[in-house]
């Protein structure tokens, strides 16, 4: 017997998507979610260390330890993000609710990328590390990102969101954007050395895709 025909104009696969969709709005309610997104969120830093247990990192761990962690900064930044476009795109509400996690994620990473630099790099010596960022423009930008991630850091919880008021914690967690454009030229004076710009060119394509979709849709906004 042969199945009957789709009502006109409905999506062949629409009932499978409002199914997976249902699973994925549960999933994200669930209660276990942000301990299972925590977990995700560390296991970057578990094979770091697992790298360094087992000296897997290459012939510089120093090196390494510094590049990865910067490296997940910037990823954790374009996942953070990505959030509302695929919030919005897929019509998943709930999804909302990985960001502050994401958004705490990278500046996690962004720490310990300044804390392998300091330490790896310049020792510790704080004196050092003032003349560093005062002399290379790339440390100075990278350090100015972090900078900026601080009080979006400090806010992202919910005592703090009633504290600045909710229109206010919008306007200041703005500064992401810039965040992640100085992330990015940090990234690229990185790489410049060895010329070596194909990974630059993807975040930069990831980057400006998102915030081309922000931009558009403040244009259409009223």
């Amino acid at each position: 017997m042969s199945r009957p025909a789709a009502p006109a104009g409905a999506h062949p696969t629409g009932g499978a998507w409002a199914g997976v969709k249902a699973g994925l709005q549960r999933a994200l309610l669930s209660p276990w979610r942000p301990w299972v997104q925590t977990l995700l969120c560390l296991l970057p830093l578990a094979w770091l260390l697992a790298g360094v247990v087992f000296d897997t990192l290459g012939a510089n761990p120093a090196e390494a330890l510094i590049r990865s962690t910067g490296d997940w900064t910037l990823r954790a930044l374009c996942l953070t993000l990505a959030v509302t476009p695929l919030r919005v795109s897929l019509g998943l509400p709930a999804l909302a609710r990985v960001r502050r996690l994401l958004g705490l994620a990278a500046y996690f990473y962004a720490g310990l990328h300044l804390l392998c630099y300091a330490a790896f790099d310049m020792g510790l010596d704080l004196a050092d590390i003032a003349m560093d960022i005062g002399k290379r423009p790339f440390i100075l930008v990278g350090f100015s990102a972090w900078l900026l991630m601080l009080p979006l850091a400090l806010t992202s919880f919910n005592r703090a969101i009633k504290a600045v008021g909710g229109k206010n914690w919008q306007r200041l967690h703005r500064l992401v954007y810039g965040v992640v454009l100085l992330g990015l030229l940090h990234f690229f004076w990185m790489r410049a050395g060895k010329h070596n710009f194909t990974e630059v060119a993807v975040y930069g394509l990831i980057i400006a895709a998102l915030l081309g979709w922000r931009l558009q849709r403040a244009v259409r906004r009223p």
